[in-house]
Order: structure tokens, then C-alpha cells, then sequence
């Protein structure tokens, strides 16, 4: 398995003693470089190897079959030139660069313990499969790796606020204002607020910014929802926003999304009409503007500024607000907000679901929403996708079963012996 020589070798799990090529040459590997996870070009980048006792800086291939190599194209691939070293587990042939170079190449067997352990992790019925290790790990190590997820999560949510910003042509208003509306939906109406507030002409929108009734009318008009105005508002009142509506438009030429698409199997208080009229208001008032949430210098100003508190003030500032400060801040490099961002969600209790209980039942303290952000991205992009192998947890797991393996089969206890009494 290929991913699990790239493990040996990233972590530098090497054959006791020296290493040797096919033909004979000694090999140091000095540093093994950096792993490259885009599929594209050599899986080690800027490694420094010696070969013969001649430093070699570049990079790395590797494959289960050296014969893999042209099975791959690799030899008419000017990308791989560059290719230092060729690492397989099996070795069946030479290889050679699209210049005709050959290649030296190093045998690294993948330990059939190691190989047994990690289908372990990938088959076993428990669930996450590393429950084992977690209570033994130290408060040190776990912090390291839920800081850098929850990092990872961040930046994944720029990602998505930093396409919408690009989609609208570099206005952070307009892809602050879809972020917002996508939120409004509480899942399940996500998809479809997202949908209108791409279709909403925010431009024809701000001719008519100083009439909420007009705005009213525009956005739930656009959404396709009139009808359901009578849910709680007057008969002349729901007349004046169709009326309005229709002059607007004729006027501007705006779209009507499908009714169909919204669901209304949701709380009163959270059927579409009636949050579609709250972002109404928010944009009446200019509370969704990316200026307005950049002067919020806490959680409980996000909520002055929203209108809301509790556990749905909780969702919008960990999906919208603080990715959006943090999208922000990344973008034009203003550290201040990229910090705002992580005390902010340092500042929330954490959330309670299943996932959050999973890990707690595992014995990790989860304190704040940063906490639980930081477990929700591994469980959902490393345990769910089996990336075992890209996990601390994982590492920790794989190392200590084979480092008591190897003890084990030395003599060696596993455990600390006890002084006799």
C-alpha cells in the first residue's frame, strides 16, 4: 500500500542500520522533505539525501513497484526530473527520467506489523478506531493537534467566504452578505437562502436601501414567499409588499425563485418568510455590511449587532462571524483580527452534539467552542475519510503499538515493572 510507505518515510520509520541502494550505494537520508498531498508531481518535495557520501537535494517518488514508475507515465513526465531518489517496498526493475537519467532505488519494506495495525484502525468496529491511545495521550500533545484543527477549520470556512467575496467580483460585502443569509437558513434551509442571495440584485437593492417595505417586498419576493406573509401580518400590509413587488419588478427585472425549495418544516420562528424579513431589517438598518461585524470586538457584540443570543447566536458567530473576521483578516494580512477571531471562539462554550460526546466518552476535555470546532474537523475530514495516516492521533496509536511490539519481542516489558516490595 502505497500511502504506507509514504508514512514510513515521513516519519522516518527506516530499517535498523545502514541503507543501501539497489546497486549498492550508501544512503543518509538527512531530511525526508515535504509531503505533497495535491496528487500532482513527486510525493517528497526538497529532500536532502546522501548517496555515496554526495549530498542530494530534491525530491522523492515513491511507489509500491519500482515498475509502477512507467506505469505512471513518470518516465515522459518532465515534472519528475527532478526526482532524486526512487523509494518502492517491491523492486522489479531500473527506471529512468524522460532525459534518460537513472535513477538509484531504495528498498523499504513496510513492516507487516505496521500494515496489520493500520487495517486494525481501518476495520475495527469501535468508533473513532484510536479510542485506545486517547486516554494515555498527554494534555501537550492534544492541545498541539486541536489547535492546528481548529486552524484547519478556519481556513476551510475562508475558503468558502473567499469564493463567494471572488463570485461577486471582490465585493466582501456582497460575499459577507451570502455567508450571513446561508446561515440564516439553520441548515436546513442553507442551500436555499445561499441560492437567493445570489439571485438577489444587491445593487437594485440599494436604490430603494432607505424603504424597508420596499426592501422587505424585493427580498422575500425574490425568494418567491409573498404568499406566506399572512402568516402574522395584515392582509393590507401583505397587499402593499405584492404591489410593491411588482412594480420592482418591472422596474429592475427581478427574478422569482421556486417556493418549492424552501422548507417550512421548521418552527414558526424559523420559516423562511420570517427570517427573510429579519435580514430585511439588518439590511435596512446597514447590519450586514463586512465594516459593521469588523467593529465587533466580542461575541456578545456580534449579538448586539444580529439581534440574537443564545444557542442561535452561538451557530451564527461560528459559522458566519468569526470565519468571516478571519477570512478578513487572513486576506489582508491583519494578524489583530485573525487572533480576534480565535479568542472569540475561545470565549463560547463549547457546542453539544453527538460528535462533541463521542470524543468526550473517549476522555478529551472539551471546554470551548474552539474545542469542539477543532474535534468536529476530525472527526468529519480524518475519521470519517480513514486519513489515519495524516492523524496525531493515528500516529500516536500506530508508534506506541509498534514500539510496544517491539519491546514485547525483545523481552522487553510493556509496562513498567513494579519494585519489589
Amino acid at each position: 500500500m502505497e500511502s504506507l510507505i509514504h508514512y514510513v518515510w515521513r516519519h522516518k520509520m527506516l530499517p535498523l542500520g545502514d541503507l543501501h541502494t539497489t546497486d549498492g550505494c550508501l544512503v543518509e537520508v538527512i531530511n525526508p522533505g515535504l509531503h505533497n498531498r495535491t496528487g500532482s508531481g513527486p510525493d517528497f518535495f526538497n529532500a536532502k539525501i546522501k548517496v555515496d557520501g554526495m549530498l542530494w537535494v530534491g525530491n522523492v517518488e515513491m511507489h509500491s513497484k519500482a515498475s509502477d514508475w512507467y506505469r505512471h507515465g513518470h518516465d515522459s513526465d518532465g515534472a519528475y526530473d527532478s526526482v532524486i531518489l526512487h523509494v518502492v517496498e517491491s523492486y522489479d526493475m531500473d527506471v529512468t527520467t524522460s532525459q534518460g537519467r537513472l535513477l538509484p532505488t531504495l528498498v523499504i519494506p513496510v513492516p507487516e506489523s505496521l500494515s496489520s495495525d493500520y487495517e486494525a484502525l481501518l476495520s475495527t468496529d469501535k468508533y473513532p478506531p484510536c479510542y485506545e491511545v486517547i486516554p494515555h495521550l498527554s494534555l501537550l500533545k492534544v492541545h498541539a493537534w486541536t489547535s492546528a484543527l481548529q486552524t484547519e477549520r478556519l481556513e476551510q470556512k475562508t475558503r468558502s467566504m473567499s469564493d463567494r467575496v471572488k463570485h461577486m467580483n471582490g465585493s466582501w460585502d456582497d460575499g459577507y452578505f451570502i455567508t450571513l443569509a446561508r446561515s440564516f437558513g439553520f441548515g436546513v434551509n442553507g442551500d436555499a437562502f445561499e441560492s437567493w442571495a445570489n439571485l438577489l440584485p444587491l445593487r437594485a437593492v440599494d436604490h430603494h436601501r432607505d424603504n424597508l417595505m420596499q426592501i422587505e417586498a424585493m427580498f422575500v419576493g425574490v425568494a418567491g414567499l409573498l404568499s406566506h406573509l399572512g402568516d402574522g401580518i395584515s392582509a393590507s400590509t401583505t397587499h402593499n409588499h405584492a404591489k410593491e413587488f411588482e412594480y420592482l419588478q418591472k422596474k429592475f427585472g427581478l427574478p422569482t425563485m421556486d417556493a418549492s425549495l424552501w422548507s417550512y418544516k421548521t418552527r414558526p420562528q424559523n420559516h423562511p418568510h420570517v427570517r427573510l424579513l429579519q435580514l430585511a431589517r439588518m439590511y435596512y438598518e446597514r447590519r450586514t455590511s463586512i465594516s459593521s461585524l469588523l467593529a465587533c470586538r466580542t461575541v456578545k457584540d456580534v449579538g448586539d449587532l444580529y439581534g440574537i443570543k443564545g444557542d442561535k447566536l452561538t451557530l451564527l458567530a461560528i459559522n458566519t462571524a468569526i470565519p468571516s473576521v478571519f477570512a478578513y483578516g487572513s486576506s489582508h494580512d491583519n494578524q489583530e483580527l485573525c487572533t480576534l477571531a480565535f479568542d472569540m471562539l475561545d470565549s463560547l462554550k463549547a457546542e453539544d452534539n453527538n460528535i462533541i460526546r463521542m470524543w468526550q466518552d473517549c476522555g478529551l476535555e472539551v471546554k470551548t467552542a474552539g474545542d469542539s470546532q477543532a474535534l468536529i474537523q476530525l472527526k468529519k475530514e480524518y475519521c470519517d475519510k480513514k486519513e489515519c495516516l495524516r492523524c496525531r492521533f493515528g500516529y500516536e496509536f500506530l508508534t506506541g503499538t509498534q514500539r510496544n511490539r517491539f519491546l514485547s519481542e525483545e523481552g522487553c516489558p510493556t509496562q513498567p515493572t513494579p519494585d519489589p516490595a
